[in-house]
Formats: C-alpha cells, structure tokens, sequence
C-alpha cells in the first residue's frame, strides 16, 4: 500500500507531494485514513528542525482525524470505519514504570507522531493503535482534530490544578490560549486573559474570558497582582516571569505550556514566599486525552478553525508561521 503524503525534503522547505511505502502492519497497529489534520506550531518547528531531531523527507502533522483503514492481529479495541484521533505521541514501550503509571508522555521510548516516522499531512497515517483516541459522536471532526494536541496540552495543566472556583489567567490569546479559556470556563473558573493585543478584548469575551487585561500596560498589570490561582502560559516568546509570579495568588502556580525561548530565570525567594510554584506541561496521556474529548463533546468545546484542503497545505503552513491564523488551521481531504 503506497501512502500519499506531502513532504518536506530539507530544513524550512516546502513541501511537496511525496509517496512512500510502509512497512508490514505490526500486531498493534492501525492504519488511519486521515480526513482531517490540523496544523500546530510544533509542525512549523519540525520543518524548521529547530528542536534539531527532524529527519528528512518529513511528513509533518499529529493532529490527526480519520477512519480505522486497517487494524494489527492484536488489536481488538478498534473496528474499520471508527472514527480516531491522533495527537503528539503515537507509541510507548507500554512496560517501563511510567507506562504502568498511565504516563506515557515521560516514557524514555516515547514516539512522536512526526518523529523519525510520517505524519498526517496524508492520505492515511500508521501508528500503534492503543494510542488512537475514538472521537465522541458530539465533535465534528474540524473542531476536534486541533484538541489532539492543542486542546489537551491546555487541558492537561488545568485538570491538575483547578478547582471550580479557581481564578484561572491565560497569557496569550491564540491557537492554544483560546482553547484554555474555553476549557477553563466550562470547569466553573473566572477566567481572565492577558493578551498585547487590545482588540482582541471581545473575541476573548466570546471565547468565555470574564476579564481582559493587556498585558503590556503597566497599570493594568499593577492591578492584576495577587489575583491568579494558576496562570496558564499559552506563547511562544520569553517573558518577565518574575513579574508574572506577581500576578499569582498564594499557592499560586505559573504552568508553562508555550515552548518559549530563552531560560526562566526568578528569584529564590519569588517562589519561597507564597509558597508559588512554576511547572511545565506538555500534552497528556491516552486517559486524559479520552477525557479531555469527553468533556470537550459535553459542553460544547472545540477549536476555531478555518479548514482548507490539503492541496493547500503551503499557504496555511505559512498563515501559522507568521501568525494570521484565527485560530487553528486545518488540513482536510
């Protein structure tokens, strides 16, 4: 079975129609014919080969949509023609202490999607079936593919650390900060954003913020300090987290999901007093990305999204690269 896929043949290049073969169905795995793809900044990253572990050609995205095409001898879970999502991590060992934990994200044989092996930027995608997540009958299939990553990367810090009542900040209003501010809503928060951008004030609103500050005026931030139970960092610049620490309650924690350049770098006593913590999250594992589905089909969450086919994969790669999505991109065959 040849796979149809776009590829990109070097650092930072276009990518191009690209085929390949894959190798025989292992007992695991399930083929998924992608329907729909949604393109997340780590994809650019990829391309990019910024985090210095991409292997070329690459087949890029891990925010995957489809039907069951093919299923391995042992998979028993899963029928053709269900409809599964696919996130980040396609594979585990399923055996070192952290897999018998249910934390497959900090397995040391963790595979990624895109990682040494093609995406979904395709007509179909293989990966190890106990990581294909079904898709509640509730969530169409364009909103729910940016949840695969997106969505439970925001998700996963707040099922940590919020109570309804807690007072939930988001810095950052783009394709993860949106999702944060909706699911934080539906947990019962009072959800504030923290954007640059002014006019962004009513899409927050929309999106279930109660509160809006910009956050690079200096009276406003003056008065937000003390305010935050948890703040969930959603960019992917280097900040003053010094000054964010500021913002935070007692207790409060500072939970960064943007991958940001540079260090953090507080002083001791920032986090001693207070008792505030900074932590570091990425997506989640197979039961909480299950559960993040579940409740997203619930209440109602999904990203926003604007789908385009796949033939048109360049220009929306590019709308991500230099930010004009509002706010997901979605690749659909």
């Amino acid at each position: 079975m040849s796979i149809k896929a776009y590829a990109a043949h070097g650092c930072g290049q276009a990518l191009e129609p690209f085929a390949y073969e894959p190798p025989p169905l292992g007992p695991h795995d399930v083929d998924i014919a992608v329907t729909h793809c949604g393109i997340c900044h780590s994809d650019v990253h990829m391309i990019d080969n910024d985090w210095k572990m991409s292997r070329y050609p690459l087949v890029p995205g891990h925010e995957v949509v489809g039907t069951v095409a093919a299923t391995g001898s042992a998979v028993t879970h899963l029928k053709k023609g269900q409809r599964v999502g696919l996130g980040w991590q396609s594979g585990s060992c399923m055996e070192c202490e952290w897999c018998i934990r249910g934390d497959e994200t900090c397995c040391p044989k963790e595979e990624g999607t895109i990682v040494g092996r093609h995406g979904g930027f395709a007509g179909a995608v293989r990966a190890d079936g106990r990581f294909a997540i079904p898709i509640p009958e509730g969530l169409s299939s364009e909103t729910a593919a940016p949840l695969l990553c997106g969505g439970v990367t925001v998700y996963t810090p707040l099922k940590t650390n919020v109570q309804p009542a807690s007072r939930v900040g988001v810095i950052g209003i783009g394709g993860l900060g949106h999702m944060a501010i909706r699911f934080a809503h539906a947990m019962g928060c009072e959800v504030t954003a923290f954007s640059t951008s002014p006019d962004k004030r009513a899409e927050a609103k929309t999106h279930g913020a109660d509160n809006f500050v910009v956050s690079t005026d200096a009276e406003q931030l003056r008065r937000a300090a003390a305010s935050m139970d948890v703040l969930i960092s959603a960019v992917t610049v280097d900040l003053d987290w010094e000054a964010w620490l500021k913002v935070l309650r007692p207790r409060g924690t500072l939970a960064l999901v943007g991958a940001s350049p540079g260090n953090v770098s507080v002083p001791v006593n920032a986090l001693i007093v207070g008792k505030k913590s900074i932590q570091g999250s990425a997506i989640g594992n197979r039961s909480t990305i299950r559960e993040m589905l579940e409740f997203a089909a619930r209440h109602g969450i999904g990203a926003q999204t604007e789908v385009v086919p796949m033939s048109e994969v360049n220009a929306a790669i590019n709308k991500v690269r230099t930010n004009r999505a509002r706010y997901r991109m979605v690749l659909k065959n």
